[in-house]
């Protein structure tokens, strides 16, 4: 009898770990998967009662943004939409460590919405698609969101088929040709993985639940939406290349649903650039976790909040560039010069120079040097104290003052 109970206490031994053993190596594989790995996704949760007053911060702080903006006169309020869509342009941009000119951007904006714009330049290649898809999603915000609208995009950003010296598949989802979608950071040999896209050959399957709940979805606060359709989308990654700068103008598409305006007063896209280190160590925790999203979308809700709290610096700007226009309205100029004046009051960065001059204007050495003389003695420009080689000059404005237009909480 006794060497029955001790055979049956191995055996039960045997089983509990067996047990404990089975349930540990399946725990340990789950913290090591994707969250698009998991079962139960994209059955996103979170904690209602954490997000809430967090929302019913940022709605409160929208709704009196765009009071504020209304209350402006048509000139002034213009001006700041034309700001605040050359700072998404550009940032989103930034982001991927492209910087795009930002005077560029501005007249491709300007030309294609028909607000008059002095100065304006020819824009390249790179500058109008990149315009042309974020005009076409915070313009046409209210439209369905498609495959083709998506894939329209993608070709805009990259209208010769490649990204730098590489060919990518443009206008479509990537391929498996290339071996698995990874995001990794290192040199060559010490490479580390930080996150690893679904297999290509899910993506049709992935992008259909996607779009479907992205167009029929009616639940969620648009505000919401925006933060979990962020975070699904640049999960899925389903391009070869331009997965942020989509996903990011998908973002302000969503942003200007819960606004219900096509006009554009904040920049997400400047502040996630602000807060760039964050946002990434962000992505990858959430991707790396549960399908629990509290963290993720509180974070996204707090850098929308930032981006309203930088809203008065594009203002300052703006009121800067307005009553510099009117104290010289009577001032006769040429195009070059507005052009430059118009870059200098935008943060121009550096010294300004002859050289300078002339190659951001396309002119001659003569005709920089004639431009610049003319406007010191017109009492816009100014030598810049300081020796060296070259001769600097600086623009004659008021120092600026920026003033938060209210605080984020």
């Amino acid at each position: 009898m006794q060497s029955i109970i001790c055979i049956f206490s191995a055996f039960l031994r045997i089983l509990l770990y067996n047990a404990e053993n089975s349930y540990y190596i399946h725990r340990k594989n789950a913290e090591n998967m994707y969250i698009h790995q998991l079962k139960e996704w994209p059955n996103f949760t979170w904690n209602a009662e954490k997000i809430l007053p967090v929302l019913g911060d940022v709605r409160h702080r929208q709704g009196k943004l765009l009071g504020q903006m209304n209350a402006l006169g048509f000139k002034i309020k213009e001006a700041a939409f034309l700001d605040t869509l050359t700072l998404d342009v550009t940032k989103s941009s930034e982001i991927e460590g492209e910087h795009l000119n930002t005077e560029q951007v501005r007249s491709s904006i300007a030309r294609r919405l028909g607000i008059e714009l002095a100065g304006a330049v020819a824009s390249g290649q790179d500058v109008e698609g990149v315009v042309e898809m974020m005009l076409d999603a915070t313009q046409e915000y209210e439209s369905e969101l498609t495959e083709d609208r998506l894939f329209g995009w993608h070709a805009a950003l990259f209208p010769t088929g490649r990204s730098g010296m590489y060919k990518i598949t443009a206008g479509d989802w990537r391929k498996g040709e290339n071996g698995p979608m990874q995001v990794v950071s290192g040199a060559i040999g010490r490479e580390k993985v930080h996150f690893e896209a679904p297999d290509a050959g899910l993506l049709r399957k992935e992008m259909s639940a996607f779009l479907q709940w992205f167009n029929q979805d009616l639940q969620n606060d648009p505000v919401i939406k925006a933060a979990i359709a962020h975070l699904w989308l640049v999960t899925i990654h389903p391009f070869d290349d331009g997965n942020g700068r989509i996903t990011r103008a998908l973002t302000d598409l969503l942003l200007a649903r819960a606004d219900r305006s096509p006009q554009r007063f904040y920049s997400m896209s400047a502040q996630i650039l602000r807060e760039k280190g964050t946002y990434y160590t962000m992505l990858e925790i959430t991707q790396k976790g549960g399908l629990d999203i509290t963290s993720w979308i509180s974070w996204f809700l707090d850098c929308l909040l930032h981006a309203m709290d930088h809203t008065a610096e594009t203002l300052a700007g703006v009121f800067d560039r307005n009553d510099f226009w009117e104290q010289h309205r009577a001032i006769v100029l040429n195009r070059r010069q507005r052009q430059m004046i118009d870059t200098l009051l935008d943060d121009f960065f550096g010294n300004l120079t002859t050289t300078k001059w002339g190659k951001m204007t396309n002119s001659s050495p003569d005709t920089a040097l004639r431009d610049i003389t003319d406007l010191i003695e017109k009492g816009i420009l100014v030598k810049a104290p300081g020796e060296g080689k070259n001769t600097n000059y600086k623009l004659l404005v008021p120092a600026k003052e920026v003033k938060p237009i209210q605080p984020s909480r």
